[in-house]
């Protein structure tokens, strides 16, 4: 067995299992959400469902409430599979109202199934977990984030030089059997991730009736990784109608294979574009719906930006979602003329980040932060992470970060 490694949510689910009875955690199909329930100490004794056993499939689908019997507190995975149980949930709970009794599990937004968020309302708390980070990956989830430092101290902090993220770790992403090592082929475990998807996730959750256009709808969808998204253009450039497109898109976003980022509206900015920018929820996913194998000098530029931009997006979400609470996570554009990539909000305050995949950077770069700056008064930083080795204090409340310390 191999060791285990901790996950920054955790601390997160610990307190959430002691306010509120039911907590459902969701993520992206091989995020690492089954070894999460039944490795980490948070959960110890629970006892754990899965329903991917047939047995406790059928028992959910003809009894679900008697599944759920008892006092002991207990864990269900892939609980997206029975519509059945999860609405026998609220019964359940509204009966024995005790924190901590329910957890749920899948690869599936529950919030987005038709009807669970309703049922589950007051009753529940949805957290996501991404995939590896690249502070658990290296053992450094127990640190404080430099974004928490940065919030805090509004400064950085005194480090030494650091080493550039590595062309191979946003190749890898951070789905566990790639990210550590245990596929030995990563063009080949990706490719059969996707045919499991695409054979049983899609299927799951709803009627596609060709899977091949479903297949093709998703790599188009994938070469617009950190990009506004545009439903139109998409439609047509998958040659569908725009009721499908939609219906499959929205599919895409269920199963957590994309992921919507939105604006940042309270800037004093007129021309703001409001429509969502979108992410794979993963690197390695994207590059290989994307079908790039190589991030070197001859690589699509615009693609490999995208992709670095992938990897710090699904990096940040999580460093987001498990230290700041309430934090949101968003970008903002002004039409035509300037682009912040991401703003980290807290409370009232936020920091405007923007990221260049190159080692080097230049005046230009610092534009968008600027902007964002001079109309955003809560703004208490303007970041712009490049993939060098060295800090740098540029002044006006602006700061040149290596990625490797913007995501440690």
């Amino acid at each position: 067995m191999t060791r285990y490694r901790k996950r920054e949510l955790a601390r997160i689910v610990a307190d959430a299992l002691e306010t509120l009875p039911v907590v459902v955690i969701t993520g992206l199909r091989q995020a690492g959400k089954t070894t999460f329930l039944q490795r980490d100490p948070v959960f110890r004794g629970r006892r754990y469902l899965s329903l991917d056993d047939y047995a406790v499939l059928e028992a959910a689908r003809r009894e679900p409430e008697a599944l759920m019997e008892g006092d002991e507190p207990i864990t269900i995975d892939e609980a997206q599979r029975s519509p059945e149980l999860l609405t026998a949930v609220k019964r359940v709970v509204d009966r024995a109202r005790r924190p901590g009794r329910i957890v749920l599990s899948g690869s599936a937004n529950f919030a987005l199934l038709r009807g669970v968020s309703e049922s589950l309302a007051g009753r529940a708390l949805y957290l996501t977990l991404q995939p590896f980070t690249r502070r658990e990956l290296s053992g450094q989830h127990s640190s404080t984030p430099f974004l928490r430092r940065f919030f805090d101290q509004r400064e950085l902090p005194i480090q030494s030089s650091m080493q550039p993220v590595r062309e191979k770790e946003i190749l890898d992403g951070g789905l566990p059997p790639v990210a550590l090592g245990e596929a030995r082929r990563r063009d080949l475990w990706f490719l059969g991730y996707e045919q499991t998807y695409l054979e049983r996730d899609v299927r799951d959750l709803a009627q596609v009736a060709d899977l091949v256009t479903f297949r093709d709808f998703v790599r188009l969808a994938a070469l617009r990784t950190g990009q506004i998204l545009n439903r139109s253009d998409l439609s047509r450039d998958a040659k569908l109608p725009a009721s499908t497109a939609s219906r499959y898109f929205d599919l895409l976003e269920t199963s957590f294979v994309v992921a919507r980022l939105l604006p940042y509206l309270r800037s004093r900015t007129t021309r703001l574009i409001k429509s969502p920018k979108i992410f794979v929820s993963d690197s390695g996913l994207a590059a290989h719906l994307t079908g790039v194998s190589d991030l070197g000098a001859a690589s699509d530029e615009r693609l490999r930006g995208a992709l670095f931009e992938t990897y710090v997006h699904q990096n940040l979400a999580a460093i987001v979602g498990a230290h700041i609470p309430g934090g949101t996570l968003s970008y903002w554009n002004v039409q035509g003329r300037h682009e912040v990539d991401f703003v980290v909000s807290s409370g009232q305050e936020c920091v405007a980040i923007e990221i260049k995949s190159g080692s080097r950077f230049a005046d230009r770069d610092l534009r968008g932060l600027r902007a964002f700056m001079s109309r955003t008064p809560d703004c208490i930083g303007g970041i712009l992470g490049y993939n060098g080795t060295e800090a740098v204090t540029l002044g006006e409340g602006l700061h040149a970060v290596p990625l490797a310390m913007l995501l440690s």
